[in-house]
């Protein structure tokens, strides 16, 4: 039997039951999943499955990312709610491929872990897979896992496997309708203004994961916590002098209430500019090495090869003068002068959660 893999939750209970429900069947599984995106989503997903596959002893198959195709198959329909049309063109589209593939291993019948996603329509995915599986010549099963509290053991079987959880289905389309629906910043669309590792990020998560897999080959105990914080996400952001943009870095949790401000520098302090609107601050690239103990030689190196967020948030707490935190802007330029100034920092600061990883001693 082929089982087509969508995510580790759905699977690491699914796989499960189908190996108690049908002892004699040898399983194999297939992930093939050009839905989902980003492209780093579909990595970090994968990563979790072929851990979780790991577990369990079971043969994991890895099938093209074919984005650009599954994008053209569900053309015209980016608009069709969650359970609707574009679902089942998805759900063809990943199960004819399970069913090639279950062909080319010799298999002879195909099933699939969406089964058990509350977010699906299992007479939709019935449907699908009796009609794939007749196409190929092939058998197809369908069970039901969800009923007698299945969901509730699935997600605590989830939460004890310390599984990654992820909490979108996987297309853009259905992620875009999630977040606007929750009012909140869908920052699994966005990409950094430079190339940094950010709080709660999808790259993030991979890293976090690799450390997971890494502890569990060495067998290494720990355990994964949940967090609540302030995430922040910088969009665009630039500072002029004389109407011409400079090199200019913008640290983390930097904010104005108004986007645009023209401006300038009141007074300059031990290579610390202070701006007479929006509480914002210009800090020298020489006193900013001071601080990080970094050696930028110019800002644009800076941008280039940008310091991690604990870097930057370590220099920002030098200049608190009070314990709370602080959103006021931090700019560092290569020179400060006494002059006038435009900045214009659009940003966004949210709550959020993020993991992190405990180890137990």
């Amino acid at each position: 039997m082929l089982v087509h893999i969508c995510c580790s939750v759905d699977s690491h209970f699914f796989l499960q039951k189908l190996a108690q429900a049908y002892p004699s069947e040898r399983l194999e599984a297939f992930f093939y999943d050009p839905n989902i995106h980003p492209f780093s989503e579909y990595q970090l997903r994968l990563l979790d499955v072929q851990r979780s596959c790991e577990h369990l002893g079971i043969i994991l198959h890895v099938g093209e990312y074919n984005y650009t195709g599954w994008l053209e198959a569900v053309r015209g329909f980016e608009n069709e709610p969650e359970k609707g049309k574009r679902c089942a063109i998805c759900f063809d589209n990943r199960l004819e491929a399970t069913a090639q593939k279950a062909l080319e291993l010799g298999e002879k019948i195909i099933t699939t872990t969406l089964l058990t996603s509350p977010k699906k329509s299992l007479a939709q995915l019935e449907e699908a897979l009796a009609s794939i599986a007749q196409k190929y010549g092939l058998e197809s099963l369908a069970p039901d896992f969800r009923k007698k509290g299945g969901t509730q053991e699935q997600f605590a079987l989830a939460k004890e496997s310390m599984l990654y959880h992820q909490d979108y289905c996987g297309c853009l389309f259905a992620l875009r309708v999630q977040r606007e629906q929750q009012d909140r910043l869908a920052d699994e669309l966005s990409f950094p203004l430079r190339p940094q590792t950010l709080p709660s990020s999808i790259e993030e998560r991979i890293e976090l994961y690799e450390k997971v897999r890494a502890l569990e080959a060495q067998k290494v105990p720990f355990k994964l916590v949940r967090e609540k914080f302030l995430n922040y996400r910088l969009l665009r952001a630039w500072v002029k002098k004389d109407a011409e943009v400079m090199p200019s870095y913008v640290l983390f949790y930097s904010t104005c209430k108004k986007e645009h401000v023209k401006t300038h520098v009141e007074f300059i302090a031990q290579g610390v500019g202070y701006l007479a609107k929006e509480e914002a601050r210009f800090i020298s690239l020489q006193m900013f090495n001071q601080k990080a103990n970094t050696g930028y030689k110019c800002v644009k190196e800076m941008l280039q090869n940008p310091p991690s967020v604990a870097v930057e948030l370590r220099v920002r707490n030098a200049f608190k003068s009070f314990e709370c935190a602080s959103l006021s802007p931090l700019v560092v330029l290569d020179t400060i002068e006494i002059k006038s100034y435009e900045l214009f920092i659009q940003s966004k600061t949210y709550p959020d959660i993020r993991e992190n990883l405990v180890l137990i001693r």
